[in-house]
């Protein structure tokens, strides 16, 4: 392969030919907590200076040979644990993982209720932003899905209803991970672990090229990383820096495992005689 050689770019609003609507396609433009937009539309931070973000032009991805055939090859040998994996990280939005793992820590690490409620509402905002920038870029980029390429590829999850680059699980979890990791120093190793677990789940799912969830967790830890900055300057009336990261490890139990859905869906109302039943909850 050349250096800088340029691929034809599969369009997935092309090959979708109006058979379905694309979700929230208007989401890229929603407000953001960290971020702003100035008046042509570039991404600032709050004080109004441009912020770039550095992923790949998909123009030099080979998604038609090299990523399409890594796709092939992944879903033509999964394991039980690799199918456990997509499944489980493919379940819902990114936060239905997510969330579990913010509460598991701020139980772990006894945080007290105004800094629990801050750490919350950092990475809950920080997620809102990173999928408004990430929603920004699929469909401006409009990279295709893989079984757009190839109607024989048979995902393990549905695939979803808009572009794919970057992946948003990916882009999502590499923000998490940061941002966590700046207020629980100690469990940043598990939380990187677990960040590439839920990108890499989406090429074992079959929904998502490698370049997806590669360039999305550099993008998510991007966003994260300026997000860190601006809580790192917080100060309360005298002054004083508000964050006070948890160094100390406590060694968190953080799923998964077990592949379970910490939070299930639907919840176990049911009575005992009535079939279980599975929703088609799965979206990014």
């Amino acid at each position: 392969m050349k250096k800088n050689e340029r691929f034809k770019t599969p369009r997935w609003s092309k090959l979708n030919h109006g058979k379905v609507k694309p979700v929230e396609r208007e989401a890229s433009s929603w407000p953001m907590f960290y971020f702003k937009r100035n008046w042509c539309n570039q991404f600032t931070d709050l004080s109004g200076e441009l912020v770039s973000f550095r992923i790949r032009n998909p123009q030099f991805i080979d998604f038609y040979g090299k990523e399409l055939a890594l796709v092939k090859d992944t879903l033509s040998d999964l394991t039980e644990q690799q199918r456990n994996i997509a499944n489980y990280f493919s379940f819902g939005p990114p936060t239905k993982q997510w969330t579990p793992i913010i509460d598991r820590l701020i139980d772990t690490y006894n945080v007290n209720p105004p800094r629990a409620a801050r750490i919350i509402a950092a990475t809950q905002a920080a997620i809102n932003d990173c999928f408004v920038i990430t929603w920004y870029l699929k469909n401006m980029f409009d990279v295709a899905r893989p079984d757009q390429l190839d109607s024989e590829i048979e995902t393990i999850v549905p695939t979803p209803h808009f572009p794919a680059y970057p992946s948003g699980h990916a882009s999502v979890s590499g923000c998490a991970q940061v941002v966590l990791s700046y207020f629980f120093p100690a469990e940043k190793d598990r939380l990187r672990e677990i960040a590439e677990e839920t990108a890499l789940a989406r090429l074992y799912a079959g929904v998502h090229f490698e370049a997806d969830n590669n360039e999305g967790l550099r993008l998510g830890r991007q966003i994260g990383k300026q997000i860190v900055d601006d809580l790192r300057k917080d100060r309360y009336s005298k002054g004083a820096i508000i964050d006070i990261p948890f160094k100390k490890g406590k060694q968190a139990v953080l799923p998964p495992p077990p592949f379970e859905q910490v939070i299930p869906f639907p919840a176990n109302s049911e009575t005992n005689d009535t079939p279980p039943r599975r929703h088609p909850f799965f979206f990014i």
